[in-house]
């Protein structure tokens, strides 16, 4: 298939943007503490040494998609024991998280910019058998010259905005020229996968799959931390919300205010999504008149508030209760993922905009382990029920473990439909 003239003409543009991208994505790095040999990582240069067995590559855009792809690669891992697997990511986040949970014989690097030279690089030092993309990370170049290099290619978890599958049908040439790249395409849903061919990807690779992060695993746990954090709260009793996200902490302390009055010695974890926010989070409690102590400052939960502003630790807080209101969903942001909160035995409770699982809470709404709910009273409502009822909650949790665990066995499908449309048998 001939390269369109969109393709080509990006292909310049990257060229000519490239020293302008190279030093934002280097110093963005940079400025996350990473030191420059790992950075210039996103310039092709490579900071590992390939193995001489088979290598499959998986590419992720950030923290939520790599990590739904770990469970995959020890499954993967498991029946193809000589093989190993490279992971790239954009962010320094994504980077640490995965640091923390990788699977045997994994490396991490930083992904290569979408431009000729980092690519080559890349591609000339790693050399994979096999490239799995993750959800919508379609970038023409990379796509484009990892299968010139004869790799198997696999879209994984595909989920793509209305607004990107728009812009795309706008440009079919370029859709088609893209998506000709894939062996097999594993959608999150069905609708996903017809507009995957209404976007002209090749219509018998593509298939609906699972939304892989239900099979991420439970979030690590810190020992000590829950232990010393259960002292501190004694016998009190706790809700948590977490990653949530701006304007959205407000309803949740209102929430928080109307239930201690009920409630006088209920205290609130709050996990808001991004840790930098942490002075305005903790501005926003202040306001509220309720005293708070923040985690980052080494503190441990004792006020009405406990700011939990670090990264890697949700895990951890998750455990500390069976309550769990879900942040990115009070607002038009799509939602986070329910999958680790079921995981960890807990209830979920979700604003109303949670189109990117909307058929896991439905799911979980009809089992009986979730709700949606519209404000900070009715929020309240369902906390203080739940708070209230020990025979309600203790349904709610036995529904919410159900559910996680009726999902765990169809990994080993996927894994091996992967293997076998990417010839690594």
């Amino acid at each position: 298939m001939r390269a369109p003239f969109l393709y080509r003409a990006y292909t310049v543009l990257s060229m000519i943007l490239l020293p302008f991208l190279a030093r934002s994505a280097v110093n963005k790095l940079r400025r996350a503490g990473l030191p420059a040999y790992r950075a210039h990582e996103r310039l092709g240069n490579a900071t590992e040494a390939r193995p001489e067995e088979t290598l499959i590559w998986f590419h992720a855009a950030s923290v939520g998609e790599s990590l739904s792809v770990l469970a995959l690669i020890a499954r993967m891992g498991a029946a193809l024991p000589s093989a190993h697997f490279l992971i790239t990511t954009g962010t320094a986040t994504s980077a640490a998280l995965v640091a923390q949970r990788m699977p045997p014989r994994c490396t991490h690097q930083f992904a290569p910019l979408d431009a000729p030279g980092p690519l080559k690089r890349f591609l000339r030092h790693w050399r994979p058998d096999a490239g799995l993309f993750v959800e919508s990370e379609l970038w023409p170049q990379m796509l484009r010259r990892t299968r010139a290099t004869g790799a198997g290619m696999a879209l994984i978890n595909a989920r793509l905005s209305e607004r990107s599958i728009k812009a795309w049908r706008k440009r079919p040439q370029l859709a088609a020229y893209v998506l000709d790249v894939f062996d097999l395409i594993l959608t999150q849903n069905d609708a996903m996968a017809e507009a995957m061919v209404q976007m002209h990807a090749p219509a018998p690779h593509v298939a609906r799959g699972r939304n892989l992060k239900s099979f991420a695993g439970p979030l690590p746990q810190d020992e000590d931390l829950l232990f010393e954090a259960r002292a501190a709260l004694g016998h009190r009793p706790v809700w948590i919300a977490a990653s949530t996200h701006q304007g959205e902490e407000q309803t949740v302390l209102q929430a928080h205010q109307i239930l201690r009055e009920t409630h006088p010695d209920l205290v609130l974890i709050l996990a808001p999504r991004h840790p930098d926010r942490s002075t305005e989070v903790a501005g926003l409690i202040t306001k509220t008149g309720m005293q708070y102590t923040c985690r980052s400052n080494g503190d441990l939960p004792r006020a009405e508030v406990y700011l939990a502003d670090t990264l890697g630790e949700l895990g951890t807080w998750y455990a500390m209760g069976k309550i769990v209101f879900l942040g990115g969903s009070l607002r038009p942001i799509g939602g986070h993922n329910p999958f680790e909160v079921a995981q960890a035995g807990g209830i979920v409770l979700s604003g109303q905009h949670v189109s990117n699982f909307a058929e896991t809470f439905a799911a979980m709404e009809t089992a009986g382990a979730a709700w949606l709910v519209a404000d900070a009273s009715d929020l309240a409502t369902h906390v203080d029920r739940l708070l209230c009822d020990d025979h309600s909650r203790a349904k709610a949790v036995a529904a919410s473990l159900r559910f996680s665990q009726g999902e765990t066995g169809k990994l080993d499908v996927i894994a091996q439909r992967l293997i076998k449309a990417l010839d690594l048998t």
